[in-house]
């Protein structure tokens, strides 16, 4: 079955949330990876300055997560979605209409909370739209999340040559054009009235050991797939002596997304056990790290062109193997985090799983980045890597360790073959 087909045997609900999410990445792709740029070339910011806009943002959106999942269990994720997709257009609208302080944190918090209320109200939604398709329609989420961060900066390169404002309003009418689609066809679900207080509820989520040791266990997976932003093109650079050798690795990273996260997902679904994909596409994220750390830990002679290209090549291989890793792992992830408690509580379960994902993924870049620089301090090249390496491998033996002992939720039932 092509992935038009596959697209197409999900309800209109499902097929409208992945547009949603290609327009979604599309839209932040577009703008956030040259905020930093605007504020310190364009508007003359201190460093300083730039750090607090950027930590403001990401603090609103990663710590505020289990508000939104909250609010998608009590309210009903549709009004979620829209109301996160709307408070973006307002926020991207201000980066592009407002150049003091004030007005700048002002959207940065406005943005950061967009994303902390529609990420877990989209996923609570899918999950219970696709029923026992999960993971399928997470594959496909995944798809159209790659596409929309390939389009995304190549849209926003274009538009730069104009100016950051003509980038930002792109940016603030997609969301716009988002919030609009949703209020006019994203059905509305049936919400149970809620029983007991929110608090009540977070402390069952916090209070669910397994779901609680599963999360902990799962922090690699977040931590290491920012290293395609961080650690890969750096190893890029320093293998090839080009600053431009990040395009490569991510460019290789998305193709693959693209053209085999379906394919893999649907393969493993039928045979095995989630956990031991879980467990197995963690141990290959690790893996991923051993080919670059052959090749980054001397300095490349930049005029040595054919030896540029071969150490070129393990950096590649890192990314793939990292990539294949994160989608052999990922949909069933997304598919067994609402398994481990009431259907009721879906988006919290979701919210305190990107919590913790968000705390692990912004304390793996700082433990990266100081073995980088120790690494460059003393000449340990390898050390960075290696810390990879190690992360991903204790996660894997975690989760691994938690099937053999019970803790996680049994495997659903298979889903029957489509014509």
């Amino acid at each position: 079955m092509t992935t038009w087909r596959e697209i197409r045997s999900f309800s209109p609900a499902v097929r409208l949330l992945l547009v949603n999410q290609f327009g979604v990445n599309t839209g932040f792709y577009l703008l956030i990876p040259y905020l930093a740029v605007h504020l310190s070339r364009d508007l003359g910011m201190s460093a300083a300055a730039v750090g607090t806009v950027l930590g403001v943002r990401n603090l609103s959106q990663q710590g505020l997560f289990v508000i939104g999942g909250s609010a998608a269990d009590r309210l009903g994720a549709r009004g979620v979605i829209i109301a996160g997709c709307a408070l973006r257009t307002v926020g991207f609208g201000l980066f592009a209409l407002g150049d003091g302080t004030a007005v700048l944190l002002a959207a940065s918090v406005l943005s950061g909370l967009a994303g902390a209320l529609f990420n877990p109200a989209v996923r609570a939604y899918l999950a219970q739209e696709a029923g026992e398709r999960k993971a399928e329609a997470f594959a496909l989420f995944n798809v159209f999340a790659t596409t929309g961060a390939l389009v995304g900066p190549l849209l926003g390169s274009a538009l730069l040559l104009v100016d950051f404002r003509a980038a930002a309003l792109t940016a603030a009418g997609l969301f716009a054009l988002l919030t609009v689609a949703q209020a006019l066809m994203l059905p509305a679900g049936q919400v149970a009235p809620a029983e007991e207080s929110v608090l009540a509820d977070w402390r069952e989520v916090v209070g669910n050991r397994a779901f609680m040791a599963f999360a902990l266990a799962m922090v690699a997976m977040i931590a290491l797939e920012s290293q395609l932003y961080l650690l890969l093109p750096e190893g890029a650079r320093r293998a090839t002596g080009w600053d431009g050798a990040a395009g490569p690795v991510l460019v290789v990273a998305t193709l693959a997304g693209l053209g085999l996260q379906l394919r893999i997902t649907r393969a493993l679904q039928r045979r095995g056990s989630r956990a031991g994909w879980i467990s197995g596409g963690l141990a290959l994220m690790a893996a991923a790290f051993v080919p670059p750390m052959l090749v980054t830990s001397g300095a490349a002679d930049p005029g040595d062109m054919p030896g540029a290209v071969l150490r070129m090549v393990p950096v590649l291989v890192g990314a793939l193997l990292l990539q294949t890793g994160l989608m052999v792992a990922q949909p069933f992830v997304m598919e067994l985090v609402p398994a481990f408690g009431r259907s009721r509580l879906t988006g919290t379960y979701f919210g305190v799983f990107y919590v913790v994902s968000g705390i692990a993924a912004a304390l793996g870049n700082a433990a990266v980045g100081w073995a980088m620089d120790t690494g460059a301090r003393t000449g340990a090249g390898w050390l960075p890597w290696a810390c990879c390496l190690g992360l991903g491998l204790a996660s894997a033996a975690a989760v691994a360790r938690l099937h053999r002992v019970g803790a996680l939720p049994g495997k659903p039932a298979p889903v029957p073959a489509r014509a």
